[in-house]
């Protein structure tokens, strides 16, 4: 493909300049000091199999370990479903290990409070299986609750009591272990909450974000006492925050299971809380909820088979990204290529307009994944992509793509020894969710409500209702080389989530890159009038290319944060953790260094 360059003194050229000498004042000295020129893929015949992660040349490694691997956004949560894995847990041991964990380590994403998606690999059955815990509406929703005076959705809220769906993350977690798992569950839930009673040294950036959040988290005396010191002020990096209240929860569910969070003294707090501060979850909304385990969506790409998670979440809809993708020829000579990132981006602008217009939550609405996931179609949508040119606004005849949905979701990744994988994506909507608290159980409630269509057309699929499950764009997903299970891989990020995925299976299939290599390299996601947020490494001469195609561009620091692991074929796996989340961690059962 060829692309007119732009004059040396066009706007392009200027905010190439701009953004060069911004370059020069974030990256380290020898990489500023560097050449300003785009990296030329290297096309030399390479040493080994490109297929077997040894014989890779990266720059970024993944860690190769055997007898099962965890990778999480928190270190401490993946040690924890290292520890389980070496009792003799399996991966949904460990996984839901994980998931609690997270609840402690990383209030702002992991919850006992919140919702999400798992897909797990059962190898002795040779099976794959799928959870929707997404949070449900409370029976009480109207159309009108979100909304402010002047009949436009209230952001304020959706932030509040108010914006509170039924959550589904114990209620998954347990139905999960109860059916898959190996281990007692009290032994499951213990390292949780030592976590909480004993304290977790805050990082850098749990300590940073606690700081940012402080506005929100200080305006309810729970909040502020669970997360602040007693004189108001935070912690600091280094300093341990202590939950007792959070420990108190978390043994009650260690001994009563789920009965304990939707039937027990947790769920008579939560519910007394809501109604004295406006909410409208009761105690019938908790005992009613239901987890759903359901078939994966299935599809392919390039050969790969492919088990993503369905409606609520988002699985069909990467699933008919890559079903775009695929009729397009890409070479790993077109890693980082303005080509590669035009059809993505053109891509992604019509999987979303679909997936504006078809997905809701259930039961009142399910997406028709039957026939968003037809090849026929894909290649009929397809034709509508130029290389030479972005399609007009008006081409596009859905709304926006860009999702409701806070970046601050989580995800991870589990294998153990015996080829078992879990993903899972949970979230709490919002960084901290609702931010509130049920005084004396220290569990972050989410504020999911929020992410219906309020002010919409009653008729819209994600239109809210009594009892709807809300639509969602997480996507955990696993894929299949030859029948075995061969990534595993999930990703937060909201409305950049889908985008983001698309673009590491790109990464592993086309440029046959390793799977830490696919997760750093720069990305991308894009709004249905053509508009591009690009992360900061993206080549300059890359974004004038694309501004030459028409696509407008914007910055953005960073874009989501893929957990992945890869297994080979002589029974050892790979983990990565994406270096954007700077907690992130892989850890093995035997690692090698």
């Amino acid at each position: 493909m060829s692309c007119p360059l732009p004059s040396a003194h066009s706007p392009s050229s200027r905010r190439t300049r701009w953004a060069a000498l911004l370059l020069l004042l974030v990256l380290p000295p020898t990489l500023a000091d560097a050449p300003a020129t785009r990296e030329v893929p290297n096309t030399a015949p390479r040493k080994g199999n490109v297929d077997d992660a040894r014989g890779y040349q990266p720059i970024h490694h993944p860690l190769r370990t055997t007898g099962g691997v965890v990778v999480s956004q928190s270190r401490p949560a993946s040690e924890v479903g290292v520890r389980i894995l070496r009792e003799g847990g399996n991966a949904i041991d460990a996984a839901v290990a994980v998931g609690l964990a997270e609840a402690v380590t990383l209030p702002r994403a992991g919850n006992l409070g919140g919702g999400g998606a798992l897909v797990i690999y059962l190898a002795r059955e040779n099976r794959t299986t799928a959870f929707d815990y997404y949070g449900s509406a409370p029976a009480a929703t109207t159309p009108k609750l979100l909304l402010g005076r002047d009949g436009k959705p209230e952001r304020r809220a959706s932030i509040s009591w108010k914006g509170v769906a039924v959550p589904g993350t114990v209620a998954a977690f347990h139905q999960a272990h109860r059916k898959y798992g190996k281990l007692p569950w009290a032994q499951v839930v213990q390292p949780s909450i030592e976590l909480a009673e004993q304290g977790v040294r805050l990082s850098d950036d749990e300590a940073m974000i606690f700081d940012w959040a402080k506005p929100t988290l200080s305006r309810t005396p729970e909040t502020r006492a669970q997360f602040f010191k007693p004189d108001g002020s935070s912690y600091a990096a280094g300093e341990t925050l202590r939950q007792p209240d959070l420990a108190w929860s978390l043994r009650e569910i260690a001994r009563d299971g789920a009965d304990a969070f939707y039937t027990g003294e947790i769920a008579k707090r939560i519910v007394a809380a809501s109604r004295r501060n406006g909410g409208i979850l009761t105690a019938r909304d908790l005992a009613d909820y239901r987890v759903r385990e359901l078939e994966p969506v299935r599809s392919t790409y390039r050969g790969v088979q492919l088990a993503l998670a369905p409606s609520p979440s988002s699985g069909a809809t990467l699933a008919q990204l890559l079903n775009l993708i695929e009729p397009f020829p890409l070479a790993p000579t077109d890693a980082g290529s303005a080509k590669a990132y035009h059809l993505i981006a053109e891509a992604t602008r019509l999987a979303g307009a679909d997936r504006s217009a078809f997905a809701g939550g259930p039961p009142q609405h399910t997406a028709p994944s039957e026939q968003l996931l037809d090849k026929g179609y894909a290649r009929q949508r397809a034709a509508l992509i130029s290389p030479e040119r972005t399609l007009p606004a008006n081409a596009v005849k859905a709304g926006d793509l860009r999702a409701h949905e806070s970046p601050d979701t989580t995800h991870y990744s589990v294998v153990d020894a015996e080829g078992n994988a879990v993903g899972n994506t949970y979230t709490l909507s919002n960084n901290f969710g609702a931010a509130v608290i049920a005084p004396g159980t220290g569990i972050l409630l989410n504020n999911s409500l929020g992410n219906f269509a309020w002010g919409g057309p009653a008729d819209s699929p994600n239109a809210p209702a009594p009892g709807k499950r809300l639509a969602t764009t997480i996507a955990p997903f696993i894929a299949f080389k030859n029948g075995k299970p061969w990534i595993v891989a999930g990703t937060p990020g909201g409305g950049s989530i889908i985008s983001a995925l698309a673009q590491f299976v790109v990464n592993v299939v086309d440029f046959k890159l390793n799977i830490a290599e696919a997760a750093a390299r720069p990305r991308i996601n894009t709004a249905r009038d053509g508009t591009i947020s690009y992360e900061l490494a993206l080549s300059p001469d890359t974004l004038d290319r694309l501004e030459a195609l028409g696509h407008k561009v914007e910055p953005f620091i960073t874009q989501t944060s893929i957990q992945s692991i890869e297994l080979a074929p002589d029974g050892s796996a790979f983990g990565s953790a994406d270096p954007r989340r700077p907690d992130s961690a892989a850890v093995g059962v035997h690692e090698y260094r």
